[in-house]
C-alpha cells in the first residue's frame, strides 16, 4: 500500500499547516477550520498529520493515533453510538456500541464538507471535542466514554456557510487558495507527480523532516502545560477580543490556548506579544462574522490597530516604576511654559488617556446591499404540512436523518430495531428462553421528526413605481433581513428582478448568500413594473428546481406595491400570471410595500390570486410571530 503525503512536503500553505500542527500540540483548542476552494490541499494536510501525531497508550498497548473520518450522511447512532443488538438477541441484556467518537480519542476527526453536515451533527461533534467526553442518554441506555480529538472540517464556501453559531465553536479557521506565484505553483504539481511516480521514494525523501515535525509537535504537548501565561500578555488577549467586540468568552479562551501552543511549538517558556498575534490571526477573524453580511477576515491595519490599542492598555496597567523622575537626570531640559505656570497643550494626535475609551477598530459589518436598507429579524415564515425535503429550520418535514421520536407501525422504510427487538422479547414471554425469534407483527418503523431547508424564491420589485416613493431602501431591508433568515435555516435562495420590460433571475438558486448579496448590491432600479413577466419567470425556477431536488418545497416571497405597468390590461396579466403559479401548489407570501395616504390594496389582491398569505411591510418585521403559509390548493 502507498504511503500517505508527507506533512512536510505541502507546500504553500503555512497558515493551515501551523494551525493544525497547534491543534495538535494543545486540542482543547477546539478544532480548525478549512475554509476555501477546490484542488487547495485541505484533505491532503488533515490526512498527512495523523502520521506525526503521538501513539496513543491505552488498555490494549501502544497503538499509532487514529484518522477518523466523518461522512456528511452520518446518522446520530454512527456518531455517537448505540445499542448493541448482538447482545441483546444473544443474551437478552441492554449494552452499547461506541460511535465515531469514540474511535477518534486521542486521534484526529475528520469531516469533509462540513458545511454540509446536519445542525445537530455538528453540535455534537463540537460538544464533544470541547468537554472531552460524550454522554449518551437514549433507548434506556445512560453511557459516557472520553474522546479528545482534534477536530478538523473541511468546506468550500461557494456550497453556502456554517451558521455563526458554529463558526464560533471552531477554534481555529484558516482560509485557503492555490497560490498565483509560479514558482510555487511549479513546485506543487512537481512533487505531486513524483509522489504518484514513487510514492514510496517520495515518502522516504521527506522522512526525516516528518520526524522532525512529530518530534516537535511531542516535545511542545509535553512542554504546553508549563509555558506561563503573564496577566500582561492575558491582558493584551482581552483588550484585542474586546476591541474587535467579539461576542462571549470563547475567544478569548481560545486565543490564550493557541498562544500558549505557539509558545510551547517554537520551545518557549513564556507567552509574548508575538504569540497572541499569532494566535489572533488564527482564531478571530471567523468569530466576527455575526451573520452572513458581515465581511469575512481581518481588513488590512485592522489588527495593527487592535494590538497597538491593546498595547497602551498594557502599558497603562503597569505599575509607574519612576512617578517623578528627576528632570537632570535623563528626564531633558524642563518645560519653559511648564516654569512660567502655564498649562500643558495636549495635541490631538495624543493617546488617549486612561479615562477615555479608544477608538475601535472596524468590526467588519454588512456592505453593499445590506448598507442601504436597514435589516430587522423578520418573522418565521413556514409552509404548512410536513415535507421531505432536505434537512434544514423552516418547515415541518420527515427527514431520514433527523432525531428518532418514537417507534410506529411497520408500514415500509426504516426499521426501528429497538423497537423491534422489544416487543418480540415481550411476546416471547420471561418464562421462554433460547434465540429471539422475529414475526412480521414485531416489525416496527421509525417515526423522525425535523425541519426542512426550502427553496425562498424572492420576486423583487424594482421598478420605478417603487423607487419613486422612497421605498426601495424599505424593500431592500426587507431582502436582507429575509436573506439573513434564509442563511440560517439553510434554505436556498433565488432572487427575480422586476423592472423595465422583463424580469431577470439575477440570482439563481444557491446556498450561498455572500453570492446573494453580491448580486442584489447591483441590481438596477427604475421603469415599469411587468409583475406577469415576474411570476411566470418565477414559475420556470421553481419548475426546473422541482426536477433537481423534488423534495424540496418552495416559498415565494413577493415584495411589491402590486402596481403592475406596461403593456395591455397589466394587473390582470400580473393576477393571471399569479394564478398559474398557484395551479402549481406553490407557496406565496405576499409583502405589501405601498405607502401614502391613499392605498389600492392591489398587494393583498395579487395575494389572492397566488393563494397565498398577504403581510405588510411592518409586520414582517415581528420576530416573535410565526407566520404559516399554505401551499396553494
Amino acid at each position: 500500500m502507498n504511503p500517505g503525503y508527507p506533512f512536510s512536503a505541502i507546500v504553500g500553505q503555512d497558515r493551515l499547516l501551523l494551525a493544525l500542527s497547534l491543534c495538535a500540540v494543545h486540542p482543547g483548542i477546539g478544532g480548525v477550520l478549512v475554509r476555501g476552494e477546490k484542488g487547495t490541499a485541505k484533505s491532503t494536510a488533515v490526512r498527512a498529520l495523523t502520521a506525526l501525531m503521538p501513539p496513543v497508550t491505552d488498555s490494549a498497548g501502544t497503538r499509532p493515533a487514529r484518522l477518523v473520518e466523518l461522512p456528511v450522511g452520518a446518522t446520530e447512532d454512527r456518531v455517537v453510538g448505540s445499542i448493541d443488538f448482538e447482545r441483546i438477541v444473544r443474551d437478552g441484556e441492554r449494552a452499547f456500541t461506541p460511535g465515531l467518537l469514540a474511535a477518534a480519542d486521542r486521534g484526529l476527526l475528520y469531516v469533509d464538507e462540513v458545511n454540509l453536515l446536519h445542525d445537530h451533527l455538528v453540535d455534537l461533534l463540537l460538544d464533544a471535542a470541547a468537554m472531552g467526553r460524550v454522554h449518551v442518554e437514549r433507548d434506556g441506555i445512560s453511557h459516557s466514554y472520553p474522546s479528545t480529538f482534534v477536530l478538523v472540517g473541511t468546506m468550500n464556501p461557494e456550497e453556502g456557510e456554517l451558521r455563526p453559531q458554529l463558526l464560533d465553536r471552531f477554534g481555529l479557521a484558516v482560509d485557503v487558495s492555490a497560490s498565483r506565484d509560479v514558482d510555487t505553483r511549479m513546485t506543487v504539481v512537481r512533487r505531486r507527480l513524483d509522489y504518484e511516480r514513487d510514492a514510496v521514494a517520495f515518502a522516504e525523501a521527506h522522512a526525516d523532516a516528518d520526524a522532525e515535525i512529530a518530534a516537535r509537535i511531542a516535545g511542545a504537548r509535553d512542554r504546553v502545560a508549563d509555558v506561563e501565561l503573564p496577566d500582561s500578555e492575558l491582558r493584551r488577549i482581552a483588550a484585542v477580543c474586546a476591541a474587535f467586540d467579539v461576542d462571549g468568552m470563547r475567544g478569548d479562551l481560545v486565543v490564550a490556548r493557541t498562544a500558549t501552543a505557539h509558545a510551547a511549538w517554537r520551545g518557549g517558556t513564556t507567552v509574548t506579544e508575538d504569540d497572541v498575534r499569532v494566535a489572533v490571526e488564527l482564531a478571530l477573524p471567523h468569530r466576527r462574522r455575526r451573520d452572513p453580511f458581515d465581511a469575512p477576515g481581518l481588513a488590512d491595519g485592522e489588527l495593527d490597530d487592535a494590538m497597538s490599542q491593546a498595547d497602551e492598555d498594557v502599558r497603562r496597567s503597569e505599575p509607574d516604576t519612576d512617578p517623578d523622575p528627576d528632570p537632570d537626570d535623563g528626564g531633558g531640559a524642563p518645560d519653559p511654559a511648564a516654569e512660567d505656570g502655564a498649562p500643558e497643550q495636549s495635541s490631538s494626535d495624543d493617546a488617549p488617556s486612561a479615562d477615555e475609551p479608544s477608538p475601535r477598530p472596524s468590526t467588519g459589518g454588512s456592505s453593499g446591499t445590506a448598507a442601504s436598507g436597514d435589516g430587522f429579524d423578520a418573522r418565521l415564515l413556514q409552509i404548512d404540512g410536513v415535507g421531505d425535503g432536505a434537512p434544514g429550520r423552516r418547515s415541518r418535514a420527515r427527514v431520514s436523518s433527523g432525531r428518532v421520536v418514537r417507534a410506529t407501525d411497520f408500514t415500509g422504510g426504516s426499521l426501528h430495531l429497538v423497537g423491534t427487538l422489544m416487543r418480540a422479547a415481550e411476546r416471547r414471554g420471561a418464562a421462554e428462553s433460547g434465540r429471539l425469534s422475529i414475526a412480521g407483527g414485531d416489525l416496527r418503523g421509525v417515526d423522525r421528526e425535523g425541519r426542512e431547508g426550502n427553496l425562498i424564491v424572492f420576486v423583487v420589485d424594482a421598478s420605478g413605481s417603487m423607487a419613486a416613493r422612497d421605498r426601495l431602501s424599505a424593500v431592500t431591508g426587507a431582502v436582507v433581513s429575509l436573506l439573513r433568515d434564509a442563511y440560517r435555516r439553510r434554505d436556498r435562495v433565488a432572487v427575480v428582478s422586476v423592472r423595465g420590460s422583463d424580469a431577470e433571475v439575477i440570482l439563481p438558486p444557491t446556498r450561498s448568500v455572500d453570492v446573494a448579496v453580491t448580486r442584489l448590491r447591483d441590481v438596477r432600479t427604475g421603469g415599469r413594473t411587468p409583475l406577469a413577466s415576474g411570476f411566470l419567470t418565477t414559475r420556470d425556477v421553481v419548475a426546473r428546481e422541482r426536477v433537481r431536488e423534488p423534495g424540496r418545497r418552495a416559498l415565494v416571497v413577493t415584495l411589491t406595491d402590486g402596481r403592475a405597468t406596461g403593456g395591455p390590461d397589466p394587473v390582470g396579466r400580473a393576477r393571471h400570471a399569479a394564478a398559474l403559479l398557484a395551479a402549481d401548489k406553490v407557496a406565496s407570501v405576499v409583502v405589501d410595500c405601498e405607502s401614502g395616504m391613499v392605498r389600492l390594496g392591489l398587494a393583498r389582491d395579487l395575494a389572492t390570486a397566488l393563494r397565498g398569505t398577504y403581510i405588510s411591510l411592518p409586520e414582517l418585521s415581528s420576530a416573535s410571530v410565526a407566520g404559516v403559509v399554505r401551499a396553494a390548493a
